[in-house]
């Protein structure tokens, strides 16, 4: 059929091919994308001399990005039919990277009470000094004559106030369904009284109708649903929290999620759900480093206790910690079923089958962080092009799809 709109569209295939390709080369923007169909000699053959423009590379991508998000099942299923995915052992990690946005564009909800209180001072104090002008040039010029806009100064200010204002309204707003959503739960699991006049113990519940953000709370004016984090440098960050499982097999990832809460613990258990998800089973082995660390975590019903090999304390490479060290002194002399959960896996760890089980794991999901980041100086994704928490985390999967697929490339050249 002939295309009446305008020039025929693009085969879908090829878009995608050439996605594919840029994202395995670590080129993410769609002007580098465009120009990859140009002068990269892989890109000229997928491309099929074609010459998309970096306009219709950003709208396929915009358009479609859940479906292209869906591609990292499809490279785990991939892998899995080639072999490359046992589940013997999955470790898991989360490494922060920085958002399209800069620390610099966040304010705190304490912050920006003071910034509205100066602002509004500022603009009444110009507003009276339009006045006063306005009055002095019409004694010279008379009231007929046209008058002068608004001055830049105040257009700033005022522009300013607004985002202050709407920054402000969301803080807010996620305070007061916080508190809302903490008096739902207190109510669900309150025992009901007998004595109806007996007075409930305890501390009496915030009204959500005035609870009012910490002074602390932040909100970034650029991508607001990202957060201030402690990178794995120590430095402080503007970005997300990207999480990896990873088979220790090839390091092939099985499963990904892209969320804007600093602490790693409550991504654990979601995160296996996503494997079995993907893959259709459960690990035979479950790792994870010190941040990982909670009682749910280590009594998982799919994983046995003794399988799963969680540190309650942070280890450094090569050495027990010091809480290790005691409990293997008291192991002799202790029941273990009247240990803690901490206590146990703490035992568990200084065993040998224990040590080198999670051994396993800073040379199957570090070694993957390394390689999607790259080295100082070398190509590698360490910020995100898109804004806001869906948009990224579809940029996310595409990353962790890119690297899955070039695992399987590799390890089929392997064998060839």
């Amino acid at each position: 059929m002939k295309e009446t709109r305008g020039a025929p569209p693009f085969d879908p295939v090829m878009m995608v091919s050439i996605l594919l390709y840029s994202w395995c080369s670590d080129v993410y923007s769609s002007r580098n994308t465009a120009r990859l169909c140009i002068s990269d000699l892989g890109g000229r053959y997928l491309a099929a001399g074609h010459q998309p423009d970096f306009r219709t590379i950003s709208t396929f991508r915009l358009r479609h990005g859940d479906a292209l998000a869906d591609l990292f099942v499809q490279s785990v299923r991939l892998c899995q039919e080639a072999g490359m995915v046992s589940l013997g052992h999955v470790a898991i990690d989360g490494t922060k990277l920085m958002a399209n946005a800069s620390k610099h564009k966040a304010m705190s909800y304490g912050r920006m009470a003071q910034a509205e209180e100066d602002m509004r001072a500022e603009i009444a104090q110009i507003q009276r000094r339009c006045e006063e002008e306005d009055a002095r040039e019409d004694t010279l010029f008379g009231k007929e004559k046209p008058g002068y806009d608004l001055p830049q100064e105040l257009k700033f200010r005022q522009s300013r106030l607004e985002h202050i204002l709407k920054a402000k309204a969301k803080l807010e707003a996620a305070a007061e369904a916080k508190a809302a959503e903490r008096e739902r739960e207190r109510l669900k699991n309150a025992k009901v009284d007998d004595d109806a006049d007996k007075p409930r113990r305890g501390r009496k519940p915030k009204d959500p109708n005035t609870v009012v953000p910490k002074d602390s709370a932040q909100s970034n004016f650029t991508d607001p649903e990202s957060r201030i984090m402690k990178s794995g440098t120590g430095d402080w960050i503007q970005g997300y929290n990207g999480q990896a499982a990873v088979d220790s097999d090839h390091q092939v990832i099985v499963a990904c999620d892209l969320t804007n809460m600093a602490a790693d613990a409550p991504h654990f258990l979601p995160m296996f759900e996503q494997v079995h998800q993907n893959t259709g089973a459960d690990p035979a082995e479950k790792s994870a480093d010190a941040g990982f660390f909670s009682k749910i975590n280590v009594e998982t019903k799919t994983t046995p206790f003794s399988k799963t090999f969680i540190p309650p304390d942070r280890m450094k490479h090569g050495r027990e910690s010091a809480a290790a060290l005691a409990a293997l002194e008291e192991r002799n002399n202790a029941d273990a079923s009247l240990l803690s959960p901490a206590d146990r896996m703490r035992m568990l760890l200084t065993t040998p089958e224990g040590a080198e089980a999670y051994a396993k794991r800073k040379k199957t999901v570090e070694p993957v962080f390394g390689q999607i980041k790259g080295s100082p100086g070398s190509p590698g994704f360490r910020q995100f092009l898109r804004r806001g928490i869906h948009k990224a985390g579809q940029e996310w999967r595409w990353i962790c799809a890119a690297h899955n697929i070039l695992k399987y490339i590799r390890y089929g050249h392997a064998f060839q």
